[in-house]
């Protein structure tokens, strides 16, 4: 094998969402990334290969104004606008084109973690020098040096590698002290699933089902409703039972034959007849698993820390879907509902403590393998939550490479803790009851006017500090606020400015994109119906900036929340105006957050 070494700031393993946001969080924020990938696609189980929909705090859409932002509220709203055909596909392309898109990432696809070299840091701890990975398909083998890495591939291939602390299976009540746990802990997890889809057709389509498939009756899916056929389906799950990891060759084969069986039931049994017309269109080859290793850091979720809904003061990243357990058996558990749903009355904080390794001095984590007992990773395992843990944690990779750092746990005191917070707010991260209180933006200390403002839409509001609607509902620290300018009507105008002249380097805005509804990608026809699969009709689509009258910049059909404009060169002036002339829908300007470096 041909043999390469490579020097970087922060290696990433694993290019599932939480690898992709965290790879490019520190790209962005100035780092060097080696992003290394097992499979040919990005995405994780989000990609073509397991087809999974994202889904996060805002729980398909019945916690309004819940969703994410950040880097996975700008992939969504692209592939809504760019992908409204729903192709898996152009989704992976879309991952792929992010990544290949960042200088400052080097991207490593069809890459297995075989191993890594340790020493001892300062404190004693274990610390990561470099990683060994091969890829089989080129004949190569890689000695990667970093300052940090990420174990963002799920089964926590490089943690176990280095050492780091990790658990496995469910606790028991007196491990934590969590109403949910076991009596007693055991070793089982959550299960995995094979995913598959269908196409109807204008005549009758016969299903003969090889020998090997199961076999199903109808009480067995007392608990599982078959509601439709074009996706399916999430609770034809197994292996939980099994060791989701040593065993997945044998849990991949019975879920092809469990979802090839619920197929064969839904066109045999006579019990489906509105079947007739539909064939299978795909069925996925992997198992799309939920649970396996669990590392430990600092501080350990648990049950208590999200149904009290606990904003930590390290607090980088956040969550709000239910406590959802299922049966470790899965399908097979046919007395049992295939989920049990716990709702949290508020968003919890996910603290940077639980997404550090507390052994390993620096080795980050982000997904499903995060600090947490299985319970509280019932909820925070999904993955628009597994999206914003590894924008957090990739931010942090960054100041702490910048910093020169060597321990993660020793670098964030709590004012590095403060400056990270706020860079995850600047790049549009949310933050329960967090605002912005960054003293480099000029805005916070401008006069502003608007052409014209409905109530509870103040043009002042674009520098309050917030971004997004706080809804009572989110949480105690949420005061209702709309937190945004709304304009009466189009065009409209919004304009900052300040006693004497400043010098503008870069402006940042933050539109109104709908966060009230979902948005994902999904293969499901009634998950999409709550869906636009086109550009929000809330942002705003064309606009000018003005310096002094002056302007400086004009943009057509924009598509994004978040927009970021570095000039050119500095200007001074003494007042900024933002000019919407059109949206993608909606009669009125609607601007959350506008920011002036």
């Amino acid at each position: 094998m041909t043999h390469h070494e490579l020097q970087t700031d922060f290696v990433v393993v694993g290019g599932g969402l939480a690898g992709v946001c965290a790879a490019l969080a520190a790209a962005r924020n100035g780092a060097k990334v080696v992003l290394i990938q097992d499979r040919s696609v990005l995405g994780g189980n989000a990609s073509s290969e397991i087809r999974m929909h994202t889904v996060g705090a805002d729980i398909h859409g019945r916690r309004p104004g819940a969703r994410e932002t950040g880097i996975i509220e700008e992939l969504r709203l692209e592939d809504a606008a760019r992908n409204p055909h729903r192709s898996y596909a152009q989704w992976d392309l879309l991952l792929y084109e992010k990544v290949m898109g960042e200088p400052n990432i080097t991207l490593l696809l069809d890459t297995d973690c075989t191993g890594c070299v340790k020493e001892k840091s300062g404190s004693g701890q274990k610390r990561i020098v470099s990683l060994n990975a091969v890829r089989q398909l080129t004949e190569e083998r890689f000695t990667i040096r970093g300052s940090f890495f990420a174990d963002c591939s799920g089964d926590g291939r490089l943690g176990f590698e280095a050492g780091a602390e990790f658990t496995v299976g469910r606790e028991g009540k007196s491990d934590y002290g969590e109403s949910l746990a076991l009596d007693n802990s055991d070793r089982q997890t959550l299960g995995s699933s094979i995913m598959f889809t269908a196409r109807k057709y204008d005549a009758p389509q016969p299903f003969r089902a090889p020998s090997w498939v199961r076999r199903f009756e109808k009480r067995e899916f007392t608990f599982r409703p078959i509601d439709g056929f074009e996706y399916g389906y999430w609770w034809a799950e197994w292996g939980g039972q099994l060791d989701t990891i040593k065993d997945n060759a044998v849990i991949r084969h019975e879920l092809l034959r469990i979802a090839l069986g619920v197929w064969d039931y839904v066109k045999n049994s006579g019990h489906h007849p509105d079947s007739a017309n539909w064939a299978l269109d795909w069925v996925g080859a992997i198992p799309g698993k939920r649970e396996s290793r669990r590392f430990l850091g600092p501080h350990v979720l648990t049950q208590q820390d999200l149904q009290a809904g606990i904003i930590f003061p390290d607090t980088v990243a956040y969550g709000g879907w239910p406590l959802d357990l299922h049966p470790p058996s899965g399908i097979d558990a046919t007395e049992e509902a295939p989920c049990r749903h716990f709702h949290l009355e508020h968003l919890y904080g996910i603290p940077l403590r639980s997404l550090y390794s507390r052994n390993v001095a620096n080795l980050f984590f982000a997904g499903r393998n995060i600090s947490a007992t299985h319970v509280a990773f019932a909820s925070t395992r999904v993955m628009a939550t597994c999206a914003v843990m590894g924008q957090a944690i990739g931010t942090a990779a960054a100041r702490a490479v910048g910093a020169r750092a060597e321990e993660i746990g020793a670098f964030f005191s709590e004012a590095e803790m403060a400056n990270l917070q706020q860079r995850l707010l600047r790049d549009d991260a949310f933050l329960p009851g967090l605002r912005n209180a960054d003293e480099n933006d000029l805005a916070r200390t401008a006069s502003v006017a608007a052409s014209s403002e409905v109530i509870h839409g103040a043009a002042a509001q674009v520098i309050d500090g917030a971004s997004r609607e706080w809804r009572p509902d989110l949480g105690p620290w949420a005061d209702g606020s709309t937190h945004r300018w709304t304009a009466a009507s189009l065009p409209a105008w919004i304009e900052l400015s300040w006693p004497a002249v400043r010098t503008v380097r870069e402006i940042h805005l933050t539109f109104d994109s709908g966060l009230q509804r979902e948005l994902t990608l999904s293969a499901s026809d009634s998950t999409t119906k709550k869906i636009v699969r086109a550009p929000q009709p809330e942002l705003v689509r064309d606009y000018t900036l003005l310096l002094d009258g002056r302007p400086v910049l004009e943009v057509k059909d924009n598509l994004l929340r978040k927009r970021v404009h570095r000039l050119p060169a500095p200007v001074a002036a003494s007042r900024l105006r933002l000019q919407v002339q059109t949206t993608h829908g909606v009669a009125e300007a609607r601007v959350f957050e506008i920011r002036v470096y």
